[in-house]
């Protein structure tokens, strides 16, 4: 494929801001690190920090995507998190359960966190190329791997005081983490990621999200605001009751991750009409099943349907797994380059 020149200004930034992009806009949250391989054309050079994120800049600018994604690897409420497993259990194991735990839990200290690779890179990244930067579990997410999914949904009722003291913790250590990396001359957006739901509901009830979890995620919103930048959600899951949240009380620029089984994307950007940019979309599932023309042609609609409106980036409805064949993944990457805006 033709390389395309990395335009974060003039293609990403004008699709979260509900603009036509200079052409078709690219955008994952996460890539399989095999396939980042084979888009940069080699593995790491080495072992340090500033190998790991080169081979993430030429695999991203290879493939013709406007950005890098950096999230801290130190950075995580609960140990050996990152720990890759097939499944994730979300009742088990809770560190948090009473207040006598609640106390001798030792938070992580964020301002110790390592944010000198946002200045480091910048002699790595191509022109026109930013960084988006996004958190670790978000404040909902974290508060379960804490707490239990099933021991949170108990002590919503028996010990609320506790639940609203970790969701404090929690949130304001998030908020400070952003705080300190979004000043950075490289950062161009934040990226705020947080898990709400299953298929068919949200994991707590709406008014539950508003009361512990939205004004956390209000205050990252109007953090990067402040600061000039946009600020765009990854959230899976049912978002039906809550979708008004995001755009009218929240006020994310944009958002991400659409399962078919849910809202397929064509039909979430016809309901958004405008109100918030669309990122991604093709279903992962569809991504790892359907043949090379078919998700082809589907990635060509989903462009064409977008072409004068503005406000969408391609990609897939949550990331490109290890299971996605890479030949899918380079059919929807053909489909944006191909495609004349």
């Amino acid at each position: 494929m033709k390389k395309r020149i990395p335009d974060f200004e003039n293609n990403l930034l004008r699709v979260v801001k509900g603009q036509k992009p200079d052409r078709a806009t690219l955008f994952e949250f996460a890539i399989d690190h095999r396939h980042q391989i084979l888009m940069a054309g080699h593995g790491y050079q080495g072992d340090s920090k500033l190998d790991i994120w080169r081979l993430s800049i030429d695999a991203m600018a290879n493939a013709g995507y406007d950005y890098i994604r950096f999230m801290s690897d130190e950075f995580s409420f609960r140990p050996n998190k990152r720990a890759k497993k097939a499944t994730i259990n979300l009742g088990g194991d809770p560190l948090i359960y009473d207040w006598e735990s609640f106390e001798k839990f030792v938070w992580p200290d964020v301002n110790r966190l390592d944010y000198s690779i946002l200045e480091t890179v910048k002699p790595y990244l191509p022109d026109g190329m930013k960084v988006v930067v996004s958190g670790p579990d978000g404040v909902l997410e974290s508060v379960m791997n804490l707490l239990g999914y099933d021991n949170l949904c108990i002590l919503l009722y028996e010990e609320p005081e506790l639940v609203e003291a970790v969701f404090n913790e929690v949130g304001s250590r998030i908020l400070r983490y952003y705080e300190n990396s979004v000043s950075a001359d490289t950062v161009g957006m934040l990226c705020c990621n947080d898990d709400w739901g299953f298929n068919t509901q949200t994991f707590l009830p709406p008014d539950l999200l508003r009361k512990y979890v939205f004004p956390w995620h209000k205050k990252y919103v109007d953090l990067a605001h402040r600061n000039g930048k946009p600020c765009m959600l990854h959230s899976c899951g049912y978002y039906n009751e809550i979708i008004d949240d995001v755009i009218n009380d929240m006020k994310y620029d944009a958002r991400h991750s659409y399962e078919d089984n849910i809202t397929p994307v064509e039909k979430a950007y016809a309901d958004y009409d405008g109100k918030i940019a669309v990122l991604g979309g093709i279903d992962v599932n569809y991504l790892a099943t359907k043949t090379p023309d078919e998700i082809y042609k589907r990635c060509r609609n989903m462009l064409e349907m977008s072409k004068d409106r503005g406000g969408y980036a391609l990609g897939s409805g949550n990331s490109v797994t290890e299971y996605v064949p890479y030949e899918n993944y380079l059919a929807m990457l053909r489909a944006a380059q191909d495609f004349d805006i």
